[in-house]
């Protein structure tokens, strides 16, 4: 079913830009700009135009085809992405959306729902949100009630579904847009009393893959949030990878072996079970061919559920001197895969400082709560 959607999804964004740009389009422009055949582009605009999502504008007139536009030019969803990761009875989904205005009203309505969920994040356009497999009920309707909540959460083999409460603008949004949206396998709604939708998102299972990264740069040149960023970029491209985001953090400032201020970098990943083997050899490789020091780091983790020995080994990565081999003995007692040398340090706190917000991370003298 997800690869149906997906199919749907890129063919419609293709007929949608075909319309804004040039007012309609026909068979052989999507069957050329989707390198699929005719006759699959014509079962799709037969099945397209009785859904009603595009409309026939000419008929086909001897040499001339037929020509069509897509139905309303309104984007067909505002929301980029949803996806989920898992670890063991927590969940953490994630919303991408085109505004941030809409990432900020969901969030606050959410958080202010509970629901299901124990903790909501905006990162810009990117909601984060933290909940638990359990049903929690919750009054949505108009204010001062919350417009949407999640009110339950469940696993179903490899998918998880959130059931979504809501009414007004995230209604449509639930109804006419979210399936839309990548990562989507698909969404099931149904009206209730008082105006009231209630839905169910399905989307994949997945882990969340952290890597601390440090002591790449050298002091010739380099740095290691741009090696960072640039390994997030590479892994993305592995299939069944879904990039998430990247995080700075300083730690202890007047260590004599540091190029400038003490600084680690963090990035995150969603990965299909299937690709998470081939993730850890894939950045070693990246980070020994692109890091100008031969101390460089990194430290992977699956997984996001807290582990205070390891906060606890962040704390102390701000405050005191640790050694290669405490790092890689805590790494060891808590399932975190180390690789390289001196930089294992910075990279294994970085991954202990995950989830602290950014005025924590980017001061190196806020305390850190040891106990997460």
């Amino acid at each position: 079913m997800s690869r149906v959607i997906e199919k749907r999804r890129d063919i419609l964004a293709l007929m949608r830009r075909s319309t804004l740009e040039n007012g309609h389009f026909t068979v052989q422009e999507i069957a050329e700009g989707s390198a699929l055949p005719r006759s699959t582009v014509q079962d799709w605009v037969n099945r397209l135009l009785d859904e009603g999502c595009i409309v026939q504008k000419e008929e086909r007139r001897g040499r001339h085809p037929a020509v069509y536009a897509v139905a309303s030019a309104l984007p067909a969803s505002a929301c980029r992405r949803i996806f989920t990761t898992v670890d063991g009875d927590r969940v953490e989904c994630y919303h991408e959306c085109l505004s941030s205005g809409c990432a900020a009203f969901c969030a606050y309505h959410h958080g202010r729902a509970g629901g299901a969920l124990v903790h909501v994040q905006r990162d810009g356009t990117l909601l984060r949100e933290c909940g638990t497999l359990t049903e929690h009920e919750v009054e949505i309707g108009l204010a001062p009630r919350p417009a949407v909540g999640v009110v339950g959460i469940r696993r179903e083999g490899d998918e998880i579904v959130q059931r979504i409460r809501c009414t007004g603008g995230p209604a449509y949004s639930l109804t006419d847009q979210m399936a839309e949206a990548e990562g989507v396998c698909s969404v099931v709604t149904r009206k209730v009393e008082g105006g009231i939708v209630e839905g169910e998102v399905r989307t994949r299972a997945l882990v969340l893959v952290g890597i601390g990264v440090d002591d790449t740069d050298s002091a010739e040149g380099g740095a290691t949030f741009a090696l960072a960023l640039a390994l997030l970029q590479h892994l993305s491209t592995l299939d069944g990878v879904i990039p998430i985001g990247h995080r700075v953090a300083m730690l202890k400032p007047d260590l004599p072996e540091r190029t400038a201020g003490n600084s680690c970098s963090y990035i995150e990943l969603a990965a299909d079970q299937a690709a998470c083997p081939g993730i850890a050899e894939r950045a070693r490789r990246f980070v020994a061919a692109e890091a100008l020091s031969p101390e460089w780091g990194i430290a992977l983790r699956h997984g996001f559920c807290p582990l205070p020995e390891l906060r606890a080994f962040g704390a102390r990565a701000r405050a005191e001197v640790v050694t290669v081999e405490e790092a890689r003995e805590v790494a060891a007692r808590n399932g975190v895969q180390v690789c390289g040398g001196r930089g294992v340090i910075g990279a294994l706190a970085a991954v202990a400082l995950r989830g602290l917000p950014n005025r924590i991370l980017l001061d190196p003298f806020a305390p850190v709560n040891r106990a997460p």
